[in-house]
């Protein structure tokens, strides 16, 4: 009998990490395909030690380095300062584990991933890695989310999967022209991934949406509240990157529309503009509430490409922002390029200069986005079911 174990990063306290790591999930279950998400509990310091190691052996000046380092400073800044920030933190740190704990379908308790790849033998047919940034440099070092553990007689899956950056670095090259060549079927989610694969290993492989695409706006109404949880017109901000030239737009589109800002903060890293732009900041949101505020916000401003996605699907009006102004090796405006391209939005991408009463009266073609999503839709199932022969 068919199970697929599921290999995702359903524990990450990010709102588009949880949220696709779910669709995966989902999407197996709505083709009636037995499946479990792999339990890391056993062995997550395995992992987190690797990922230290990697980080430890480059170069303090590395682009790689210095894109983690705001989030280091997060994890500092909460542990050593306790205001009221820490305090939120922690809140908003449970929320999102009290969603996972509710929602993943886990295995049992792995206690290294040598006794995962074991059990591979005998409790399950395919294991599929899911989408998200999982082949980043650093977890191609950590050697989990590379599937190889997978024993050869085991069918092996990548859906989605994103390298996060359009290069590698050349450590990472080596390591990931052997392991590409190992997975039985693999989709990207982008285009310069499909590249990537092509250069390293001459595999053509076919670039599938998000898993969150996977699903209407209507069927993600499934785990939320119908109801708004916030009542009066408002402009939602989702902001991951420190870019003031961002928030101070959204101050633009709310003297403009008279709607209040509320923005989700300090979710990777700490930013200290976060905190005196918006009306209101709760913290107190899991990906749920995430999906309830994007539905019922008035306006969109964003520079995360889950939030992007959510946007289009519940056909608001929205203002995606490039998080990286410059082209470092580890910059993610890939994955937003190919999604507004793949919707047929490219003009939804702004640098935060723009005149905002122009802008606001531009119409959206929802229409035709969603007949586009739909066809990647599926294109994405079509995927899954020849993957798993099923």
């Amino acid at each position: 009998m068919k199970k697929v174990a599921i290999v995702s990063c359903y524990f990450q306290h990010n709102y588009g990490s949880m949220l696709q790591a779910l669709a995966t999930q989902m999407a197996l279950k709505k083709l009636n395909i037995d499946n479990e998400t792999i339990n890391i509990e056993g062995f997550r310091s395995e992992i987190k030690k690797s990922k230290i190691k990697y980080f430890a052996r480059a170069a303090v000046t590395s682009d790689i380095l210095l894109s983690k380092k705001g989030m280091v400073k997060n994890v500092l800044r909460r542990k050593i300062i306790k205001d009221d920030y820490s305090v939120n933190s922690k809140k908003r740190s449970e929320r999102f584990d009290d969603f996972y704990k509710r929602y993943f379908n886990l295995s049992k308790r792995y206690n290294s991933i040598k006794e995962l790849s074991s059990a591979c033998q005998n409790a399950y047919t395919d294991v599929l890695v899911g989408s998200d940034q999982l082949w980043l440099p650093a977890n191609i070092a950590a050697n989990y989310y590379t599937l190889s553990f997978v024993p050869k007689n085991v069918n092996s899956i990548a859906y989605a999967t994103s390298f996060g950056q359009s290069t590698l670095p050349s450590d990472s090259s080596k390591k990931a022209s052997v392991f590409l060549k190992d997975i039985k079927n693999i989709g990207v989610r982008e285009e310069s991934g499909q590249k990537l694969i092509k250069d390293l290993t001459g595999r053509d492989v076919p670039v599938v949406c998000d898993p969150t695409i996977l699903f209407s706006g209507k069927e993600w109404m499934d785990i939320q509240k119908k109801e708004p949880i916030i009542k009066e017109p408002y402009i939602l901000c989702y902001f991951l990157g420190n870019n003031p030239p961002h928030r101070e737009f959204a101050k633009r589109l709310r003297d403009v529309t008279g709607c209040k800002i509320v923005a989700l903060v300090n979710l990777d890293e700490y930013v200290k503009s976060d905190n005196d732009y918006a009306d209101f900041t709760p913290y107190d949101i899991d990906p749920a509430d995430f999906l309830n505020l994007i539905r019922n916000s008035s306006y969109v401003c964003t520079d995360s490409f889950h939030c992007t996605v959510f946007s289009i699907l519940y056909n608001k009006k929205f203002f995606t922002f490039r998080r990286y102004t410059r082209k470092t090796k580890t910059s993610t405006n890939s994955r937003i390029d190919t999604l507004l391209k793949m919707a047929g939005l490219n003009n939804r991408l702004f640098n935060g200069d723009e005149d905002v009463k122009k802008l606001i009266n531009q119409n959206i073609d929802f229409e035709r986005a969603n007949k586009r999503l739909q066809v990647e839709r599926e294109k994405g199932y079509q995927f899954i079911r020849a993957a798993l022969n099923v």
